[in-house]
């Protein structure tokens, strides 16, 4: 892992695979590292030949903090009331930083590929930056569009509710209580497995108040579905049946949204990454990625 100055802040990244392999970017969600990512899930990418970036989006992880945190209500109430609210930041400014850090990286374009708020963020590198866009990637994502099925109660508390105490026993046992609400049901529910990864990303950078930020910058994202209808790019629409967190139909709703899309609906996969899924899912997008690459391959053969 490293650091690097791009769209004006500091960025940690990571790459991993091939130097000539086919550029994979990936965008963590909400409140979530980049390790997030787990090393058999880049590994299982880069064995396909992809040089698979991962980074930290800003006010999480090893990447550049901000300051000021609006609160939910206020920023919902100014959207309510027509206005633009004020946030520290908007999600077209994280989509700022991923396209950023490919050209500091000296990659013309990659293939976008971004989780929940990430995903949201792919879609916005890819309507922002088109240039730097082969094909988006989409995981149990959101157009925002208003109209769409809310998450459950339950999952909603799960993801906002705090932790007894910022104590690293405290934090743990607080993930693991909670991403259980909206995981998948497909495969067991690995608590050890979750646990230990908590743990990492306490001890790597445990830093709660970035997180206020990133949500106030969710808030206050307009919908994209209109946006969407002019993309011009391949896209794959991931999302699983037991998502309790943003519903499988948002997913189906974002494929519909977008010309060139394929929607895949997996049952009992939930708002996770879990192991014994990985396989599956990187067969997905890599099959995705090969068949946009020969599209683009044949576009130029033809030009």
């Amino acid at each position: 892992m490293a650091q690097i100055k791009a769209n004006g802040i500091a960025i940690e990244y990571d790459v991993t695979g091939p130097a000539d392999g086919v550029p994979l970017l990936l965008i963590m969600g909400f409140g979530s590292q980049m390790t997030s990512w787990t090393p058999s899930f880049r590994k299982a990418l880069a064995a396909e030949g992809l040089r698979v970036i991962s980074f930290d989006n800003r006010d999480v992880g090893l990447t550049q903090r901000f300051s000021g945190t609006p609160a939910a209500r206020d920023v919902a109430a100014a959207i309510a009331a027509g206005q633009t609210p004020d946030v520290p930041y908007h999600l077209s400014d994280m989509a700022a930083d991923a396209a950023a850090l490919l050209d500091v990286l000296g990659i013309d374009s990659a293939h976008i590929a971004g989780a929940s708020m990430g995903g949201m963020i792919a879609q916005l590198v890819a309507l922002n930056h088109p240039a730097k866009t082969r094909s988006l990637i989409s995981i149990f994502s959101t157009t925002g569009d208003y109209s769409l099925p809310k998450s459950s109660p339950e999952a909603q508390a799960a993801l906002l509710t705090a932790p007894a105490s910022t104590a690293r026993a405290d934090v743990i046992a607080h993930a693991v209580k909670n991403r259980k609400v909206y995981a998948s049901t497909r495969w067991p529910y690995d608590e050890a497995r979750v646990g230990t990864l908590a743990g990492e990303s306490y001890d790597r950078a445990y830093y709660p108040e970035g997180t206020l930020r990133q949500y106030a910058a969710i808030v206050a994202a307009p919908p994209r579905t209109d946006r969407l209808k002019s993309l011009n790019v391949p896209a794959l629409v991931l999302h699983g049946t037991a998502d309790t967190l943003i519903p499988w139909q948002a997913g189906a709703h974002t494929a519909a949204s977008i010309p060139q899309s394929e929607f895949v609906l997996i049952d009992g996969w939930g708002h996770d990454l879990p192991e014994p899924g990985v396989p599956m899912i990187v067969d997905y997008m890599a099959g995705f990625v090969r068949r946009a690459e020969a599209g683009r391959a044949a576009r130029a053969a033809a030009a």
